[in-house]
């Protein structure tokens, strides 16, 4: 098939990765929030939306199955018109009596179709972007990923307090409010059926048999355990994000909960707003910086700076759950400046997992490291309600940053090209 014309990368690269962001944000954040506001205990919201990790942890398993049948293009673009559907589906079962059950189900297969549609996304953007693009780019895929984050937890949790302070039942208000982001986003994936472009690279494999397939597939998986020094890669992988693993997921309970329950007693609008808009612009900005840095002076030179800049934030957690704040500018300030540190120190784990998997099958193979990404946040995510409960909120935040630690102790063993992510000049 003869490609299209050439499309620039700001006209689908914000898009796109906007477009990915939503329904996780939806499906691991928004849900926590959701399950909070209907009455759920801690220790049930971490264990039930941490078993929603689990699509992306099993995702490398399909991933070979989407590098080898149809294209990139066709499968982000099927994933979100199916994703659209899926969430206007999971809004209609909010006012059901049993809706935790049917919710779940559909936040289960939303998650599903999304680190499908993850696995098609970011091997679409290897392909359609030259290294130094990919470089440039980074900074900008992960801001329209925060921007999503924006609209979900920011946008849409203010607008359901906003909803529920005006005499609408929790329930009403977040079947409304998941109902509408369901056409949003499907006609997202309709914007992408126009305006994705289709590079030649982005071909679809001819495969003689199901024999073959089989085969290709068990070798692609292989040959990324085979890679040189992948032992370190994935004790990288696993204790990279461990502390902040355990502090997204107790967030936004954190800030809700009443005073006398260790919380901050916020309202959902100012969770919206504090967390979900301030924080994640903070987030953001942090993220920006960070392509920016490294297309400057390369990955390893702002690797260690950013190590400390996802983890050292942490510690504002703890003095917010000792001293309780009231003063709600200076818990705004507090979540930025952690946030930000997020997304700047995020910047070098993206990097990382592209640097690392370059080379043949490297869509599949940024799968299973994505997805082994995601046992590292799911299995300590499941489990920090229940630790927060045992520990209440004051000495749960001091073990978020003792659980750092590993992370900074795996760093002097990774190699990385001093050159890589470095602006070549002409």
């Amino acid at each position: 098939m003869k490609s299209k014309k050439t499309i620039n990368p700001w006209g689908w690269v914000p898009s796109l990765y906007f477009a990915e962001g939503l329904p996780y944000t939806i499906v691991i954040t928004v849900s926590t929030i959701i399950y909070k506001n209907l009455g759920l205990s801690n220790t049930d919201i971490a264990l039930y939306t941490g078993w929603l990790y689990l699509p992306w942890v099993i995702k490398p398993f399909w991933g070979p199955f989407i590098d080898n049948i149809r294209t990139k293009r066709f499968w982000a673009v099927t994933m979100q018109m199916l994703m659209g559907v899926l969430l206007a589906l999971a809004g209609l079962t909010i006012p059901a009596p049993n809706f935790v059950q049917w919710s779940l189900i559909f936040f289960w297969l939303i998650a599903f179709s999304s680190a499908t549609h993850d696995i098609a996304a970011d091997g679409f953007y290897m392909l359609g972007l030259n290294t130094h693009e990919q470089s440039f780019f980074v900074g900008i895929r992960n801001t329209f990923w925060r921007v999503a984050a924006i609209a979900g937890q920011g946008g849409l949790v203010y607008l359901s307090g906003v909803l529920i302070e005006n005499n609408m039942q929790a329930k009403t208000a977040w079947m409304f409010l998941l109902l509408g982001t369901g056409i949003v986003y499907f006609f997202i994936g309709v914007y992408h059926k126009f305006f994705l472009p289709q590079p030649a690279s982005d071909a679809v494999r001819t495969l003689s048999n199901g024999k073959e397939a089989l085969r290709k597939y068990f070798l692609t998986f292989l040959d990324f355990f085979k890679r040189k020094g992948i032992i370190v890669f994935l004790l990288f992988i696993l204790f990279y994000r461990l502390g902040e693993s355990q502090l997204t997921k107790m967030a936004a309970p954190f800030l809700l909960d009443s005073v006398d329950k260790g919380g901050l007693g916020l309202s959902n609008q100012q969770v919206g707003w504090a967390y979900g808009t301030v924080g994640m612009l903070g987030l953001v900005l942090g993220g920006i910086l960070g392509g920016f840095a490294v297309a400057q002076n390369g990955l390893k030179f702002w690797f260690w700076p950013m190590v400390f800049a996802i983890n050292l934030p942490d510690v504002l957690y703890i003095y917010m759950a000792h001293s309780q704040p009231g003063n709600f500018l200076l818990i705004q300030a507090l979540i930025a400046i952690e946030q930000f540190g997020y997304g700047f120190g995020f910047t070098a784990f993206t990097l990382y997992l592209i640097y690392f998997v370059q080379g043949e099958n490297k869509t599949s193979h940024y799968a299973f490291a994505t997805g082994l990404m995601a046992l590292g946040m799911m299995v300590p995510g499941m489990l920090s309600g229940w630790i927060q409960e045992m520990l209440n909120y004051e000495n749960f935040f001091i073990w978020v940053v003792l659980c750092t630690i590993p992370g900074f102790l795996i760093i002097p063993f990774l190699k990385i090209d001093k050159d890589f992510g470095k602006k070549k000049e002409d």
